[in-house]
């Protein structure tokens, strides 16, 4: 009897195996089956836009590239950090009000700005402006390039190339963007299209400046203000561990690339204060 009951307990554990063995062979078999089904679908792409794009991935000399790539974004990044030191000023310039002596021109500023950036309505119109001051901030050009640097490899990126993404920025929206080659079977996200350059560069510091991910980015930003200090893109890159899964990693090789560009850089180093 215990010979018997050896044997079947033994069979069972056999076939649970094979079936355990031939569940593995489908699941494999399905993921390659998607995996090619979009790589094909990846080759016939054709842009979700009308800009015209440099050829990065045809420029074969590398400083040439670096050039051509930093002068590309650059206009773009001073433009969104002038429109970000202007409301910044501006909203310093209410905070430094008694609320008392708000205008009726002030608090609907003060509204537009609450209802852009994310900022909670119930907090007094004090405490309001307060979180404004954090969230409505420039970022360091320097730190901006080199992140659009990594994240769309030079310019050359699938993302970048056919939907204006220089920065990886995700969307969870059905249809948002572009799927992941190598995204896992169950997640949802998408890549986020952009119709210019512009908008991709304007999305970038809205992320920087209202995500939840990169409060601890705001809050150096602050407190380097606070201090009269410059805005060190080497200092402000500890902020971003959660900008990409490779956590430290991550901010290592951007702090290594912001060293190693120096040259390509155009204007200075840091953002001031005054």
């Amino acid at each position: 009897m215990i010979i018997i009951n050896r044997i079947l307990i033994g069979l069972v554990l056999m076939a649970f195996s094979w079936m355990l063995a031939a569940h593995f062979v489908t699941t494999v078999h399905d993921i390659n089956q998607k995996k090619n089904v979009l790589t094909r679908v990846i080759q016939s792409e054709k842009p979700l836009h009308s800009v015209k794009l440099p050829n990065f991935a045809h420029i074969t000399n590398v400083s040439e590239k670096k050039r051509l790539f930093f002068n590309f974004l650059t206009p773009l990044i001073h433009e969104e950090n002038r429109n970000l030191k202007v409301l910044h000023e501006e909203i310093l310039v209410l905070k430094r009000k008694s609320i008392e002596k708000l205008t009726t021109k002030n608090i609907s500023f003060i509204k537009k700005l609450v209802n852009k950036y994310k900022v909670d309505k119930q907090l007094s119109l004090s405490k309001q402006l307060n979180k404004l001051m954090v969230r409505v901030d420039q970022v360091p050009e320097e730190l901006v390039l080199v992140q659009a640097a990594i994240e769309s490899g030079w310019g050359t990126s699938r993302f970048a190339r056919i939907g204006l993404n220089f920065f990886g920025i995700w969307c969870y929206q059905p249809h948002c963007g572009m799927i992941p080659i190598d995204r896992n079977l169950n997640a949802v996200h998408e890549v986020a299209v952009f119709k210019s350059v512009k908008d991709g560069v304007d999305y970038y510091f809205y992320n920087i400046n209202t995500n939840a991910a990169y409060k601890k980015f705001r809050h150096i930003r602050a407190q380097l203000r606070a201090e009269n200090l410059p805005l060190s893109p080497e200092v402000l890159a500890s902020g971003l561990l959660s900008y990409s899964s490779r956590g430290e990693n991550y901010v290592m090789e951007i702090i290594k690339m912001l060293k190693q560009n120096q040259a390509y850089f155009v204007e200075p180093k840091t953002i001031r204060t005054d």
